[in-house]
């Protein structure tokens, strides 16, 4: 049975690497993620991680708060007993891919395409439609 948990959201806050005693490194980053629509709408808060190698290059100055992400990779549920004494529980997430979508919220500077190695064709490109010029009327008959 697989357990393969994708989603896009929008991160809370700025990401932070830590590295374990061994050596490894962890990427963490929480992410926010609405379901539900209008007066029912619920912001769902996942806690992200990034281990080994992914985690250690310059992802991590990219993901800032306000940087919409797409993340897939194994789900668990943690429970833990809050600082009132009571029993919470926080969703979390060992991502294998974790990739940027749409623009950061905090700001305008260049990014890569995406971070899990996969190549990514430019999201328009005037040559892939055979027509160069958007501004003039498009000359072909089409029969529907």
């Amino acid at each position: 049975m697989s357990n393969v948990f994708s989603f896009t959201g929008t991160i809370g806050r700025d990401a932070e690497v830590r590295y374990l005693p061994s050596g490894q490194a962890v990427l963490n980053v929480t992410v926010a993620n609405n379901i539900g629509f209008g007066d029912k709408q619920q912001t769902l808060w996942i806690r992200v991680a990034l281990w080994g190698k992914r985690a250690e290059g310059s992802l991590q100055n990219y993901l800032k708060k306000g940087q919409q992400v797409f993340v897939s990779g194994e789900l668990s549920q943690r429970e833990f007993q809050g600082n009132d004494g009571t029993m919470k529980t926080s969703l979390e997430v060992n991502a294998n891919i974790l990739d940027l979508v749409g623009r950061s919220a905090a700001s305008e500077s260049p990014r890569p395409a995406q971070s899990s190695g996969r190549n990514q064709a430019p999201a328009t490109a005037q040559s892939d439609m055979g027509h160069d010029n958007f501004d003039e009327p498009y000359d072909d008959d089409i029969p529907f």
